[in-house]
């Protein structure tokens, strides 16, 4: 039994569940009395009325991106591997560059809802919406699917739960939750969530960060060189090799990267979030406050990671997960005892909880509104039934992530985020980019390239070490890995953009949808922005 299976043991389960379910209560209450009359209207279901202030919106995009893999995963990734995996954890800050800079305002500016609506205001409407509404809802069920197997996974480390049948009733009942929350409130109380994570996280990240300095007298130094005593590896701890050791794993992590760095620029249910404010000018800003809680925090997992490779020793974090994804109740529990540790699990569920929300009202939206609505409709769908369609949608949604996470409870599914990354930055990125900014993008190379870049992403991850060919392996008793990396961004990335080009310039057809001036007038001036702007 690990160190925090003693703990439940012990009788700090109680504490977790009664302050988990406090919050849950509270949250629920919050969320009913957050609706609006006018809640019913699309605009609210969708994007709360575009009323959000900037700061307000940056809180929740930051609590809908940042998951359990931030909080839990990354430090102990840093723990185990040093400087490999500090590497690992900075480089998709580059990606709020990118959002901030090239996407946000111009994205805001030409969408209504989702990522369809952008591209059909001068494109073919349904062949995009359809297009884009299948490549958001793959991106989106792929990320739930690894959020709720997470889920069960942390209430096993923290609660004690070794039954299979446990696990899958805290599945189940966070699934359900988030369906009764979104059911509910939509955009609205989907915001409150991410609003009340985003606090819990920053502060109890910030709380936990000052007490591994005090630990070290406040001198940096003197942290980094505990984490080299007790890390086994000496000064290797801090330099790279560690994780990526020869040519294949150090290619292979430069394609995770990419994957990253890009595909959060892309992220459905990031994008979704930039709607719910007034103007591009907001959208921008609300992107940079996002941007900067992002990179915040990432500095606290670096010195998660160190301290509890100082304080508990890598091999200790080693021994407890192989993963590392206890490291931070570890270092709780050395902190502050059970009381910390509560604390942080209790910040943990809410996190995944959060990012939860937000992947299911994104998928549900494409489902309705880019597919049923824009695509089965024709776009003469009323907002009565495309309303009822996206409240249906969430609990199919909902009820699906489940049902794929309890079939795949104790399978090594850690591909299933990167992949999602890799579908965003290889088939919707591409198309959001030169929408935004290529004259001669077209409806053809729109299509090419996002199912393009999905079919050519999931089938090399099919083909990968990730599904078959070494123990770890999601079909570890099989082999067909004829694809030699775990990620496909390398690969699947320049052919979405190469497809997107090829498509377009191979397209001898005549300018479709709108013309490019209206589309390049929005995107330099920001025109249309309001609320009421269809």
């Amino acid at each position: 039994m690990n160190s925090v299976l003693a703990l439940s043991g012990s009788g700090s389960a109680f504490p977790v569940l009664a302050a988990f379910g406090l919050c849950v209560v509270l949250t629920l209450f919050l969320s009913i009395g957050s609706m609006l009359p006018e809640e019913n209207e699309l605009s609210g279901f969708y994007l709360g009325q575009r009323r959000l202030s900037s700061l307000v919106n940056g809180l929740a995009i930051f609590g809908s991106y940042m998951s359990a893999a931030g909080m839990l995963g990354n430090p102990g990734l840093i723990s185990l591997t040093g400087y490999d995996g500090i590497a690992y954890v900075l480089a998709p800050m580059v990606a709020w560059s990118v959002l901030v800079l090239l996407v946000a305002q111009p994205y805001h500016s030409t969408s209504k809802f989702t990522i369809g609506d952008s591209l059909a205001r001068r494109l073919h409407a349904r062949p995009v919406h359809l297009a884009a509404g299948i490549a958001g809802v793959v991106v989106c069920l792929l990320y739930l699917t690894a959020q709720l197997i997470g889920a069960g996974a942390l209430a096993g480390t923290v609660l004690g739960l070794d039954g299979d049948g446990a696990q899958r009733a805290v599945v189940a009942g966070l699934g359900l939750l988030m369906v009764l929350y979104v059911i509910i409130g939509g955009m609205r109380a989907a915001t409150l969530v991410q609003n009340i994570k985003a606090v819990l996280l920053l502060a109890t990240g910030l709380f936990v960060v000052l007490a591994v300095l005090a630990e070290f007298g406040w001198n940096p130094s003197r942290l980094l060189d505990a984490a080299v005593d007790k890390s086994g590896f000496g000064g290797r701890f801090l330099e790279p090799g560690i994780r990526f050791h020869d040519r294949t794993t150090k290619i292979d992590q430069i394609s995770l990267q990419l994957a990253f760095i890009l595909g959060a620029a892309a992220l459905p249910h990031v994008l979704m979030r930039i709607g719910t404010v007034s103007s591009g000018r907001r959208a921008r800003k609300s992107a940079a406050w996002a941007a900067g809680l992002v990179i915040a925090f990432t500095f606290f997992e670096v010195v998660l990671g160190l301290g509890a490779a100082a304080l508990i020793g890598t091999k200790a974090v080693a021994a407890d997960a192989a993963s590392g994804n206890t490291a931070v109740l570890l270092l709780s529990e050395r902190l502050g005892g059970s009381v910390l540790l509560t604390v942080v699990s209790c910040v943990a569920f809410i996190t995944i909880v959060a990012v939860v929300a937000a992947l299911t009202l994104t998928a549900a939206a494409s489902l309705a509104h880019d597919i049923y609505g824009k695509t089965i409709m024709r776009g003469q769908a009323s907002e009565k039934n495309e309303l009822l369609v996206a409240r249906l949608g969430v609990g199919v949604v909902g009820v699906a992530a489940i049902a794929l996470s309890m079939i795949a409870q104790h399978l090594n599914i850690a591909f299933l985020v990167s992949l999602a990354f890799a579908i965003a930055a290889s088939a919707i990125l591409p198309s959001l980019l030169f929408n935004l900014w290529w004259k001669g993008f077209t409806t053809r190379g729109a299509v090419w390239s996002m199912y393009g870049g999905l079919i050519v992403a999931i089938l090399l991850t099919a083909l990968s070490p990730a599904v078959s060919g070494n123990p770890t392996a999601l079909l570890p008793d099989m082999d067909f890995a004829l694809f030699p990396l775990r990620n496909p961004g390398l690969i699947s990335i320049p052919v979405g953009f190469l497809l997107a080009w090829a498509g377009s310039a191979l397209d001898r057809s005549q300018p479709d949808g709108a013309d490019y001036t209206e589309t390049e007038i929005r995107v330099l001036t920001g025109a249309g922005t309001g609320r009421h702007d269809s």
